[in-house]
């Protein structure tokens, strides 16, 4: 009887059996907090208006919560077709393909609403590190960390390119910077800020790192150990 295999399985099994519970509960402690609002938006999302669903915040988190059944749907169809030929990592590379996509778009919806004066007051910059932080408070420094949280956290474990920290702050930051040119350019009433690239970027690699047991490698793992001496062959 081989023993082997067993051993081996458990880790990647024990693995996605907590990245599934971190993200229920993860979206059951969100749905509890927003409850209220986006019961509110419910209405005219339902009826599919847009003023008042997918102009506002509560309407775009409600569409992205609809949404969530369909994203998993796609993920068990991604990871069905890649099954005999990916192995037990159809599943994990199926997710962080659809994560990035429906845990970042959302964000750059909101980052990119215009609003009440777009096209009409000029466009606003702020290249002054940390002066933004004080007027962002706790709830706008939460969204920033949360914009390309996702893509820190999944793009790793898909790309083997980004199975780094660094790489994933260098993400997330330029992704950031064309944020808010974009913000700029389009003339959005919206300033674009040097701390809004500084705290996206800190997201992501704060997410990079809450992945991390899912994307380092067992390779990466063993260059970080260290070398044992070979001892001399005899003779």
């Amino acid at each position: 009887m081989n023993h082997n295999a067993s051993p081996s399985a458990r880790p990647g099994r024990a693995g996605r059996i907590v990245l599934v519970g971190l993200a229920v509960l993860a979206l059951a402690g969100g749905l509890f907090v927003v409850r209220g609002p986006l019961m509110m938006s419910a209405p005219r999302c339902m009826a599919g208006r847009w003023h008042g669903c997918y102009d506002t915040f509560n309407g775009v988190v409600l569409m992205t919560l609809v949404a969530l059944p369909l994203a998993l749907l796609v993920v068990w169809v991604l990871a069905r077709r890649r099954r005999p030929a990916g192995g037990a990592s159809a599943w994990r590379t199926s997710l962080a393909e659809v994560g990035m996509v429906h845990g970042t778009l959302p964000f750059l919806w909101l980052t990119m609403m215009p609003g009440g004066g777009a096209g009409v007051v000029p466009a606003r910059v702020s290249l002054v590190p940390l002066r933004d932080l004080v007027t962002m408070g706790p709830l706008g420094i939460g969204g920033n960390l949360l914009v390309f949280a996702a893509l820190g956290f999944f793009a790793p474990m898909r790309f083997a390119a980004l199975a780094s920290v660094p790489r994933v702050l260098a993400l997330g930051a330029g992704c950031s910077v064309l944020v808010e040119t974009a913000q700029y350019v389009l003339r959005l009433d919206r300033v674009s800020s040097v701390d809004d690239v500084l705290v996206n970027a800190a997201g992501a690699a704060l997410a990079a790192l809450a992945s991390r047991r899912w994307w380092r490698t067992p390779e990466a793992t063993r260059s970080e150990e260290p070398q044992r001496p070979v001892p001399a062959a005899a003779g």
